[in-house]
């Protein structure tokens, strides 16, 4: 009895040092193993010009002011459709009621409708602008990269990011002594891209038509670009 109670004991002791053995080669995996971030910039231009124009109005008939706002977006929609590289988007579209003060009673309704335009061109936005003025209102002129451009620019940045991690895990492995390195993972992120740049050009569009001037020209200028890269290396000794 005796016996086969030390022969059981000694087989559990040796099942588990069996089971730990996984455990040791997990840790194995992980030793010498460092995380590293290394950051890259850019500065990009903002090279898409966005303006939006609405017009507003109101009137006791809901149809006939339906009609009056219709008429007066299909207008300019025809003359911005004139204009080579510009991209026509339209926005909101909003009717609601006007209530009196004393009895709180419907007595007439205001619509509003917005024109996005888009474009590379700013000259020719710009000028185009300057006309639908004369029917329409600016609610905002806004500066942005367009697609191409950020595509170019994160294409770029990724081989930057990438050298840069590299040189900061050789740094890393010189530092530590080590004969070399592996990358175990590796992430990359970019930030930066704003939301499109707003600038009120409502004012200085409408000084330019009253005094019979050139076309004003705009400067959009530029954003700083991030891009970072977060991985993991193993130094080899």
């Amino acid at each position: 009895m005796s016996r086969f109670t030390r022969s059981a004991a000694i087989f559990t002791l040796s099942a588990s040092a069996l089971a730990s053995l996984p455990a040791m080669a997990a840790d194995e995996l992980h030793y010498n193993q460092i995380s590293l971030r290394a950051e890259v910039s850019q500065e990009v231009a903002r090279d898409k010009m966005i303006v939006t124009l609405y017009t507003e109005s109101q009137n006791t008939d809901p149809a006939k002011l339906a009609a009056e706002i219709t008429t007066t977006l299909n207008k300019a929609l025809g003359e911005a459709r004139e204009v080579k590289g510009v991209t026509l988007r339209q926005g909101s579209r909003n009717n609601y009621p006007i209530y009196d003060n004393k009895n709180q009673k419907i007595t007439g309704w205001r619509e509003r409708a917005e024109l996005r335009l888009e474009s590379a061109d700013f000259p020719a936005l710009s000028k185009l602008t300057g006309e639908l003025l004369n029917t329409l209102k600016m609610d905002s002129m806004d500066f942005a990269i367009a697609d191409t451009t950020r595509k170019a620019s994160e294409d770029a940045l990724l081989k930057d990011a990438v050298a840069a991690f590299k040189a900061r895990a050789q740094l890393a492995t010189d530092a530590l002594g080590g004969k070399g390195y592996k990358i175990v993972n590796l992430n990359f992120n970019t930030n930066g891209y704003p939301q499109p740049y707003a600038r009120n050009g409502g004012m200085m569009m409408k000084a330019a038509m009253m005094d019979s001037a050139p076309t004003p020209e705009v400067e959009a200028g530029t954003s700083q670009v991030n891009m970072s890269a977060d991985g993991v290396i193993e130094v080899l000794q």
